[in-house]
């Protein structure tokens, strides 16, 4: 039943942004036509209440034109509607796969690590304002760090891995920690004030992923054959993206805080691509493919 609903809320968001504005009577219509209705139509009633649930679980508010008695979806920012993009895509995923058993040995995913284990305390102690504390065991030490006490400020995901970003407590710093390397956390009674100053917007927009330095962003240009740049046409590698066409290869700029996790983006390409600027990017590529060379010279 639960699964039916989540379905249905999806249809009409999908109905409503595709009309741009409908009137009640051509919504009914599309209703009677679709799968959920058995050919009976959508009771007032019930449509008030999906609009009401539709609010609570995707953010997404229908409002009604008094003029026109066309409904709509009322404006959002750029940031929540990515993120109710995100939801509707993965609650249409989560359907067709849910009705393809019968070929799931021939449907291959990617893992994403304890979005189920963690992520649903971290959304809780975002909601709340609460603490979290946890042990977080990295890659580069032996043993875990006990007790980590962090005023949670916002979640990414980024290459299918869950990142909490928010104030450590005993350093009194602003870090990042990686979900599949938490065990244990909990939720704090106490009540946190996050600082009025803080933008999570601002704060990662020149980043890449989630090495969130706050060097100063650099203008970086890379070069890429023809056949390339239509990949990053299709998968922009930062909103910042902007191309210059020409006959027989693009250069795409972007403004980057240059980091380690967008350096091994760019070498992950190979000769794909050619960094043009900035100097420092130049020299950080060169002297890595130089030194991957040496690894093969004996």
């Amino acid at each position: 039943m639960v699964k039916d609903l989540l379905n249905r809320y999806v249809w009409i968001i999908d109905t409503i942004r595709r009309y741009g504005r409908i009137t009640r009577r051509e919504l009914d219509e599309c209703w009677r036509r679709s799968n959920f209705s058995n050919g009976t139509s959508l009771p007032r009633r019930t449509f008030y209440n999906y609009r009401q649930a539709i609010e609570e679980f995707f953010n997404i508010t229908i409002q009604v034109d008094q003029a026109t008695f066309e409904y709509y979806i009322a404006g959002e920012d750029a940031h929540n509607e990515d993120v109710t993009e995100w939801l509707l895509n993965s609650a249409a995923t989560n359907d067709v796969l849910s009705s393809s058993r019968e070929v799931s040995g021939k449907i291959f995913l990617e893992n994403v690590p304890s979005a189920r284990e963690h992520l649903s305390t971290v959304i809780t102690a975002l909601k709340t304002q609460c603490p979290v504390r946890f042990d977080y065991h990295p890659y580069t030490r032996n043993t875990p760090t006990t007790g980590v006490t962090v005023e949670p400020y916002f979640l990414k995901i980024f290459r299918q891995r869950w990142y909490l970003t928010g104030r450590n407590t005993s350093d009194e710093r602003i870090k990042t920690y990686a979900l599949d390397r938490i065990s244990g956390a909990v939720i704090l009674p106490d009540k946190f004030t996050l600082d009025p100053t803080f933008d999570a917007e601002t704060y990662s927009r020149d980043s890449f992923g989630i090495i969130f330095s706050q060097n100063a962003a650099k203008r970086i240009v890379v070069r890429t054959d023809a056949r390339q740049a239509k990949y990053f046409r299709a998968l922009p590698l930062h909103h910042s993206q902007q191309e210059m066409v020409h006959d027989e290869f693009s250069d795409f700029v972007y403004r980057l805080r240059i980091t380690d996790d967008f350096v091994a983006e760019l070498l992950s390409y190979g000769p794909k691509i050619k960094v043009l600027e900035p100097p420092e990017l130049r020299a950080i590529i060169r002297d890595s493919l130089e030194q991957s060379l040496k690894n093969y010279e004996q």
